[in-house]
């Protein structure tokens, strides 16, 4: 079982991978995001129009950050810059405004690290950032060791994704594979009885690793790392040596 949405496209790698090594892929996610009201986000005291820039980590961070706008009754203004990880990322933002290249940047690799070069060329923008209740200090930092003028905030929340009755009587997998701490923390929610046993667990980052190991679970596999930089090279190769 993956936690995370069915792929949309047939070339998905994980796709791939079942037609190779003949498993059964299910797709299920175990959390949801929920975006917060007007009146939540109004107790950060954050006001939009106080920045020139926004910082889009997410399609979620999209989504919330115009609804909100909208249900603020917020006119983005036209002259307001994106900055994206990915160029995925930044074409969605056409659902929303009308997309043009001189507002809009983006990187190429997905993580924040790889976008900043850009947004220091560009100094004297103010840059907001939206992001999840479930985050840590790692973008605040690293745009603060750059100088950047920015501000984080929350405008959307991550939450477990309840089970059905019939979902839990018929919850029999060899591999349980997770891409964050809350998901953790949802498999024991919906189970709160859950024996491992010979399930294996999988999980994409340090902080998902380490949810295992607080939850007293046992972690089989673990990605990203030098060899395998992402989930799908780490599964692929496991099932392959298991194979073996």
């Amino acid at each position: 079982m993956v936690s995370q949405p069915k792929p949309t496209s047939e070339k998905s790698p994980y796709y791939e991978i079942a037609s190779q090594t003949g498993v059964e892929l299910v797709f299920r996610p175990f959390i949801k995001v929920e975006k917060l009201s007007a009146k939540e986000f109004r107790q950060q005291k954050v006001n939009i129009l106080d920045y020139t820039a926004i910082v889009f980590t997410s399609r979620h961070a999209i989504d919330h950050f115009f609804t909100l706008a909208k249900e603020l009754r917020v006119n983005i203004p036209e002259d307001m810059k994106y900055f994206c990880v990915t160029e995925t990322i930044a074409l969605y933002i056409q659902k929303y405004v009308q997309y043009r290249k001189r507002k809009v940047f983006y990187g190429t690799t997905g993580k924040i690290q790889d976008l900043v070069p850009t947004m220091v060329k560009h100094k004297t923008e103010k840059y907001l950032v939206p992001q999840s209740d479930v985050h840590n200090d790692d973008v605040k930092n690293l745009l603060d060791s750059k100088k950047l003028h920015h501000q984080e905030c929350v405008m959307y929340r991550t939450v477990s994704n309840d089970f059905t009755d019939e979902e839990i009587q018929n919850f029999d997998y060899d591999m349980l594979i997770f891409f964050s701490p809350t998901g953790i923390q949802s498999l024991i929610k919906n189970f709160p009885e859950f024996n491992q046993g010979d399930i294996r667990i999988a999980t994409f980052g340090p902080s998902t690793a380490k949810a295992v190991e607080d939850a007293g679970l046992r972690l089989d596999l673990q990605a990203p790392s030098e060899k395998y930089p992402s989930m799908t090279s780490a599964l692929k190769a496991y099932l392959q040596d298991g194979r073996k």
